[in-house]
C-alpha cells in the first residue's frame, strides 16, 4: 500500500529584526555610555521665542565691543593672514599660551608657558584628561551635584562615577577622605576628584580659600589627583577671585580654564595647565585628535588680549551679569510657593533650587514647558539617578525681564504641582542622598 502523499510545507522565514540603526552591533563598547546631554536636548524647545529659557547656561555676549573685535580680526587677516590660517604646533602657539599665564596670574597661580596645553575648549580638555588617565572601570569622583558634560565625558569612557556631597562650600573634605578609602578598599582604582570650585555649576555655590587648602590636604594625604575646572572663577560679583587650587599645589592638580565665558564661546579656545610629564601626554592626546587646536582662535585672542582692556571687559561681563543673578534673586523671593530653596550664587551664571519633598523636576518639565518656561531637572547633574528634587535655574543670557517673566511662570507652574500633591497624596518617594543645606545655611534662601 502506497504512503499518502506528506501535505506541502511551507519554507522556513528567517526572522529579520527591524533596527532603527544597522550598524548597532559594530559600535565599540564605549558607545553605549554615550548619552544625550540634557541640555541639548532642550534646546529645540527652549529656543523657541515664547519660551522662557532658564536652562542653557550661553554666554551673553552682546556688550562685547564687536568694533574693537572686527579691527583686530582684520589687522590679524593682513598682517598675519599666512601664519594664522595654517596649521600650528600641537601643543598650541607659544604667544597664546604665555597669555594664558598672564590670565591665570588673576587667581594666584604662577606658570610657565611650556606646561600649558591649548585645546578645543575647556570641555576637549577635560575629554583629553580623561582619554589619558582612565580606563574603563575607573573611579571618578565628582560633587553631587556635578557639571553634565563631565558626567558625559566620563560615562563616554566607560569610568565609575562616585559623588561626594556638597554644603555651602562647595566639597565636602571629610565626605572627599572617606570615599576614597572605601573605594580603595573595595579594591577599586580612584583616578581623581573632579571639582568645579568657583561658582559651581550647577550649584552655584563657592569654595573657601580654607576649604580649598582642606581639599588639597585630603588629596595629598590620599595621593589622589585633583582636576580643578575654572570656567567662571573671574566672573565673580563682589570680591577679587578666590586663590585656585592650582595656585596652592604645582604637582597635585591639573587646571582647565577657557575663554568662552570671559571673551567669546565661539573661538572654540581653552586650556589645560598640568605637571610636565602629563602634558608630554596631553600633546599626543591631542595630535591624535586634531593635529593642533584652531591656529587662527588662537591668534585672534592673543590680538584681543594684547590690543584691548580684556580686564575692563571682564568687569563689563560681571555687572551684567550680576544684574541678571539678582533679578533672578527677586524673581524667586516673589514668585515661588512656600518649600522652594535655592542657592544665592555670588558670581557665575546658575542657581540650584530645591523642591519641597514630593516634586518631581523631571516629571514636571513638560508641564512647565507648556507654561513657556524651561529649565534643567536635577536628575542630568547626577549619574546615578538622584536630583528629582532639584533643578538647574540659568540667568545668564535673558534679560532681567525676561528672567522674572521666567520666574512668574515657574512658580505658578510650582504652586499648581503643589495643590495637586496637597489634593490628590500624589508624593513621590524618591531615593536620597544628602543634599546642599536649606535655607537657614549661609549662601541660601528660601520663599
Amino acid at each position: 500500500m502506497e504512503s499518502p502523499p506528506e501535505p506541502d510545507r511551507a519554507p522556513l522565514l528567517r526572522r529579520q529584526d527591524t533596527r532603527l540603526d544597522s550598524y548597532v552591533d559594530r559600535y565599540a563598547a564605549r558607545t553605549h555610555g554615550m548619552t544625550a546631554s540634557a541640555i541639548r536636548a532642550l534646546f529645540a524647545v527652549a529656543n523657541r521665542p515664547e519660551v522662557v529659557s532658564l536652562a542653557g547656561g550661553m554666554p551673553n555676549i552682546a556688550d562685547l565691543p564687536l568694533d574693537v573685535v572686527g579691527s583686530t580680526l582684520q589687522d590679524l587677516v593682513l598682517g598675519r593672514g599666512l601664519q594664522a590660517m595654517q596649521y600650528g604646533s600641537g601643543q598650541g602657539e607659544q604667544e597664546i599660551r604665555e597669555a594664558i599665564c598672564e590670565v591665570m596670574r588673576l587667581e594666584g597661580i604662577s606658570a610657565h608657558p611650556d606646561d600649558v596645553t591649548v585645546t578645543v575648549g575647556s570641555q576637549q580638555a577635560l575629554d583629553l584628561v580623561t582619554r589619558i588617565f582612565c580606563d574603563p572601570g575607573d573611579v571618578v569622583l565628582c560633587e553631587a551635584p556635578s557639571y553634565v558634560g563631565a558626567l558625559g565625558v566620563f560615562r563616554s569612557f566607560q569610568c565609575d562615577v562616585a559623588h561626594v556631597a556638597m554644603d555651602e562650600q562647595g566639597l565636602v573634605p571629610e565626605a572627599l577622605r572617606e570615599a576614597v578609602l572605601a573605594l580603595r578598599a573595595e579594591g577599586r582604582k580612584v583616578k581623581f576628584v573632579y571639582t568645579i570650585p568657583s561658582f559651581h555649576n550647577p550649584a552655584g555655590v563657592t569654595q573657601s580659600l580654607e576649604r580649598r587648602e582642606a581639599i588639597l590636604a585630603v588629596a595629598e594625604e590620599t595621593d589622589l589627583l585633583v582636576i580643578e575646572d575654572n570656567p567662571y572663577g573671574l566672573l565673580g560679583f563682589d570680591a577679587d577671585p578666590i586663590p585656585a587650587i592650582r595656585s596652592l599645589s604645582d604637582d597635585r592638580v591639573v587646571y582647565l580654564g577657557t575663554f568662552s565665558k570671559t571673551f567669546a564661546p565661539g573661538f572654540r579656545i581653552g586650556w589645560v595647565l598640568a605637571p610636565h610629564a602629563v602634558r608630554e601626554k596631553l600633546v599626543l592626546a591631542q595630535e591624535s585628535a586634531t593635529l593642533c587646536p584652531p591656529t587662527f582662535s588662537q591668534f585672534a585672542i592673543t590680538a584681543y588680549l594684547r590690543q584691548h582692556d580684556w580686564q575692563g571687559q571682564i568687569k563689563v561681563f560681571a555687572e551684567m551679569y550680576r544684574e541678571r543673578r539678582d533679578a533672578m534673586l527677586a524673581g524667586l523671593a516673589a514668585d515661588m510657593p512656600e518649600g522652594v530653596t535655592w542657592t544665592v550664587p555670588a558670581g557665575g551664571f546658575y542657581v540650584w533650587v530645591t523642591l519641597p519633598p514630593g516634586l518631581d523636576s523631571q516629571a514636571m518639565l513638560p508641564r512647565a514647558v507648556t507654561a513657556r518656561v524651561a529649565y534643567v531637572p536635577g536628575t542630568a547633574f547626577y549619574a546615578d539617578g538622584f536630583g528629582s528634587r532639584h533643578l538647574r535655574l540659568s540667568y545668564c543670557f535673558p534679560t532681567p525681564e525676561r528672567i522674572r517673566e521666567g520666574t512668574r511662570r515657574l512658580g505658578e507652574v510650582l504652586a499648581h504641582e503643589t495643590e495637586l500633591m496637597s489634593t490628590f497624596g500624589t508624593q513621590v518617594s524618591a531615593p536620597r542622598r544628602p543634599e546642599l543645606p536649606s535655607h537657614n545655611a549661609p549662601g541660601t534662601n528660601q520663599a
